[in-house]
Order: structure tokens, then sequence, then C-alpha cells
């Protein structure tokens, strides 16, 4: 799902830079009509975006579904998320699984993650209690539409 974020300098001109990760800051058309090219397609693989993280951006055609693949996986926050286009995207799923962290491992991940990725400790932090704790209740919300829920420590 991940490579499916709008572009940084698309989010500026939006004004969304400062909330990227939030779901209004993906291309949720693009990413449902991979999704059921995904589940209709089996002639041919099918390419999809992924996000480079050392680069903040996704790279177009990066990723690889083989036409021989069985079961695909996919993985992203707002898959279950039923509004701004997102609610077409759970329909296109045989099964989803919701994975709940212990909170305060999850706020270390992530603080650890943006500080792998060159923000600053201060920076770092105010990301993840900041944006990312915003998007993280809003995910929380979704829990109940998920088929399993599986419980992280």
């Amino acid at each position: 799902m991940d490579g499916f974020h709008l572009s940084n300098r698309t989010l500026h001109a939006l004004g969304r830079s400062e909330r990227k990760g939030a779901p209004d800051t993906f291309d949720v058309s693009g990413f449902a009509a991979v999704l059921r090219r995904i589940r209709e397609e089996s002639e041919h693989s099918i390419y999809y975006p992924i996000f480079d993280r050392s680069i903040e951006e996704s790279i177009s055609a990066h990723g690889e579904v083989p036409r021989s693949a069985k079961l695909v996986v996919v993985e992203g926050n707002y898959l279950c998320f039923d509004q701004n286009g997102w609610e077409a995207i759970n329909s296109i799923f045989d099964e989803t699984w919701y994975l709940q962290v212990d909170e305060a491992i999850r706020m270390r991940r992530l603080i650890a993650r943006h500080l792998l990725f060159g923000k600053s400790p201060q920076a770092a932090e105010a990301w993840a209690r900041g944006t990312d704790e915003r998007n993280a209740r809003l995910i929380g919300e979704t829990a109940s539409r998920a088929d399993f829920t599986i419980l992280l420590d």
C-alpha cells in the first residue's frame, strides 16, 4: 500500500506534507485499480509501485505479482478504512487481518524507524506522537471491520 503514497511534490501542492501517511495522502483509486487487476488478471504479471524510505518517495512498477502467484498478501494501515474511497478496498480481499501491537512497543518502533531514516530525535518523536498517533487512532477504529484480530506484543 505504501507505494501509493502521493509524491512529496503533490503533497506539498495540496498542503498535506505535514500529514503524510494520513488516508488522504495516498492514491487510493490507483491502489484499488491495481488490487482489482491482481484479483482478475492471470495472463501476465502485475507491477505495482513500492515506497522507498531512503528517499521518502514511491518508485513506479518496482514490485511484481507474478502470474503464477496463488496467494497475495497486502499490507497497509487503511485496508479496512471506510471513507474517502477506501471503502472500495475492503471488498476486494478474501480476508482481512488486524494486527494489534502494544502501544509502547508501537511508539518505540515508530521513533526508531524515523531515526533510522534520518530524522533528528526530536523530529522523530514529534512525528510519531503527532501525525503517526493521529493516524493510529483512525486505524484503531477499523479493527472491528477485520475478519481476524492478531494481538502482538
